[in-house]
């Protein structure tokens, strides 16, 4: 069940649209068969050109972000601080630059996360509804500054909801999912919501869908329990996608984005128990923010299991 503080259905977010061909493929048909609520897209690779062109097809059914990436590839232009070798750190180097006052300088971080966010609106052809970052970097201690300091100078009209990985303590042990990886990003992204409210920008209230990606795991156990101790602007993250040589090549996580693709197209009323964006373009995640609610169904949201 969900929980009662939810006052409205959750964002199921798609992420990594960009990392290949196969996993932009099952976004899509996702996207399609209104499964999920929104999806972002790394920009930084070699492919964006070809594979960003077509979120603009999709733009009518779900929310489109920036999943800003600081720790896969190279970055989109010099950062001699950051990317010394001219290749982006790999999370761990990030996150004890960090944490042991090595962190990288701010204002390139600030240049590199603008240059992003002007990449996402030359291919797409707009500002990205939603911003957050690849491996949750954007909350990092040393890297939230910049971060932040990119969307004050760039988009400070625009106001993009900000998605904040962290939870209450309560909440992500009473899921058990990835426990020990939801305590960590909360930990390491304390403070980053009340910075984001001092910037002026929304965000999410609650956040799930941690993973441990093990194959001997249910997804769709892990998914329903997604849903459970849900805050009142709650945000779930998942990673479907079809395999293809270019995902295994750049990213651990394989079989298991095929398992996540294969249980949200079949779970039962899914569609019903998440956000799903209005008719009207501008102002895009405007009625969720607000507390805008899902018209009437005929199904009571929340009230069936997930069974994939």
């Amino acid at each position: 069940m969900l929980n009662s503080d939810c006052s409205v259905p959750p964002i199921l977010c798609a992420d990594d649209f960009g990392i290949s061909p196969g996993v932009g493929s099952g976004i899509e048909a996702l996207a399609e068969a209104n499964r999920i609520s929104a999806t972002t897209a790394i920009v930084t690779l070699p492919t964006w050109g070809r594979e960003g062109g077509r979120l603009s097809a999709l733009r009518a059914r779900i929310a489109i972000g920036l999943h800003v990436n600081l720790t896969l590839g190279a970055p989109l232009g010099p950062a001699p601080d950051l990317a010394p070798s001219g290749m982006l750190p790999s999370l761990k180097a990030l996150v004890a630059r960090c944490l042991f006052g090595r962190a990288p300088n701010a204002s390139e971080v600030a240049l590199e996360v603008g240059r992003q966010i002007d990449r996402f609106a030359d291919v797409v052809g707009y500002l990205p509804d939603f911003i957050d970052g690849h491996q949750h970097v954007h909350v990092l201690p040393g890297i939230r500054g910049g971060f932040l300091r990119a969307l004050v100078s760039r988009i400070s009209d625009h106001r993009p909801l900000v998605r904040d990985p962290g939870d209450r303590i309560g909440a992500i042990a009473a899921r058990g999912c990835a426990v020990s990886k939801a305590l960590s990003v909360a930990a390491l992204g304390y403070g980053f919501g009340a910075a984001l409210r001092r910037a002026g920008f929304p965000a999410n209230s609650g956040f799930s869908g941690f993973s441990s990606f093990d194959a001997r795991i249910s997804y769709a156990d892990e998914l329903e329990r997604s849903f459970r101790f849900a805050g009142p602007r709650h945000l779930i993250m998942c990673h479907p996608g079809y395999v293809d040589a270019e995902l295994i090549r750049l990213d651990p996580v394989v079989t298991r984005r095929r398992e996540e693709l294969r249980c949200l197209l079949s779970a039962p009323h899914l569609d019903t128990r998440i956000w799903h964006m209005g008719p009207r373009c501008e102002h895009r995640l405007q009625s969720w923010t607000a507390g805008g609610r899902l018209p009437d169904t005929g199904y009571p949201t929340g009230s069936a299991q997930l069974k994939c």
